[in-house]
């Protein structure tokens, strides 16, 4: 029994000391710099070793005993002049970071720590315009705001600070859209938030620019609607034109008979 007991706190202190630490989860920005921190201090003996993923050669070592500290750009170069070293503590910073260095990272010392570091790409500003797919009111003014080419975030409308709709993608998509509609004299104030799960855009609604009546605005009716009214426009200008043209010819003619009446 008691043979059991000091197994069981030897496993114990092991994993404490050696062990595994739990896997902490990173999220950056591409073009941004990350740093993996130890939260430790090295001391005088200490061998300190960086790997990525399934790559058996280290990318940064540090032997505290001969003072030697070295980085490598990785066996296909991906971190060539791109990592520094916290030579205190082991601390390693990724710089310019891009999704290729994107995957799990391991420092073993005394203690193993784990970092799993997720890569996103930058938001775009999310843009808010008419919905051209909806007709017009005379009382709503119908509005929708759009992003490209983005994945992993929500896509919201905000009154004041009070959610309204949110939509979300996991996958890549060319185009998020999400509608809305306000009544036109409204005074509340109106934001479009595109988000990933720790930075974010947005937009603010400008009602004098995106939502007037349509007898104040250019921009109230889609583009198909502006089309046909344009063809129409076109249609009624040659048909006046052809009228006058009919109209004009016969009394040409009746004034050259009359000025030559003994013409046939």
């Amino acid at each position: 029994m008691l043979h059991s007991f000091v197994v069981c706190c030897l496993c114990f202190w092991h994993l404490a000391v050696f062990g595994v630490d739990a896997v902490k989860t990173v999220s950056v920005m591409e073009g941004d710099s990350v740093t993996l921190q130890t939260d430790t201090e090295l001391q005088t003996d200490d061998v300190l070793t960086w790997q990525f993923g399934d790559e058996k050669t280290p990318i940064a070592t540090i032997n505290s005993g001969t003072g030697s500290f070295s980085t490598s750009g990785g066996p296909n170069g991906r971190f060539r002049d791109r990592l520094k070293l916290d030579h205190q503590t082991g601390s390693l910073t990724i710089t310019n970071i891009t999704s290729q260095h994107a995957g799990r990272y391991q420092v073993r010392t005394k203690i193993i720590y784990r970092f799993s570091v997720t890569v996103y790409a930058r938001l775009s500003v999310p843009v808010i315009s008419r919905n051209s797919s909806q007709s017009s009111s005379s009382s709503y003014c119908s509005l929708v705001c759009s992003v490209v080419n983005v994945s992993h975030v929500t896509l919201s409308w905000y009154k004041g600070n009070s959610l309204l709709s949110i939509i979300s993608v996991s996958d890549l998509s060319i185009t998020l859209s999400l509608p809305l509609e306000v009544e036109y004299q409204e005074k509340n104030s109106y934001s479009c938030v595109v988000a990933y799960p720790f930075t974010n855009q947005t937009t603010h609604l400008n009602n004098t620019q995106h939502c007037q009546p349509c007898s104040e605005s250019v921009h109230c009716c889609g583009v198909t609607e502006a089309v046909i009214r344009l063809v129409i426009s076109a249609l009624v200008g040659v048909a006046t034109v052809a009228v006058l043209v009919y109209d004009i010819r016969p009394r040409k003619d009746e004034q050259q008979r009359r000025s030559n009446p003994h013409t046939n």
